[in-house]
């Protein structure tokens, strides 16, 4: 059974998408302007080369941030974005990891990468609300 987004939903998708669309956006354009930062921490169980997934993922992430703005890809959008937020959480989960093992991380890159993880969650349930409520 499916049933219509209201008006306060629909607003809410509206504002999250544009919210997502900058996070992407953003990431994205990094990934491509500052590749070698991205690379370190592309998993090395990863096959082929880090380059290839950081430019990847950085198209990826500005496609679906160009999508998430539009009214009518803004479902593809929302349900694009909450895929890539949870492939790439591997991609986060290594990074932690080598920041704590890592005797040259600072205490505040370990933090900032320990605390990203429980942040993927809100992101794929805000990308999945803009995918139903559009």
């Amino acid at each position: 059974m499916s049933h219509r987004p209201t008006r306060h939903q629909k607003s809410t998708a509206r504002r999250d998408a544009r919210v997502l669309a900058a996070i992407l956006g953003g990431s994205g354009l990094l990934h491509l302007a500052k590749p070698a930062v991205y690379d370190a921490v592309v998993p090395r169980s990863i096959p082929g080369p880090a380059r290839f997934w950081t430019i990847g993922s950085g198209l990826a992430e500005v496609g679906i941030a160009a999508a998430l703005l539009v009214p009518r890809t803004r479902p593809v959008g929302g349900l694009a974005a909450a895929a890539l937020f949870v492939a790439v959480f591997p991609a986060n989960v290594s990074m932690a990891l080598r920041a704590v093992k890592s005797e040259r991380a600072t205490t505040g890159r370990t933090a900032v990468t320990l605390v990203r993880l429980p942040l993927q969650v809100p992101l794929v349930t805000r990308a999945l609300g803009v995918h139903r409520a559009s």
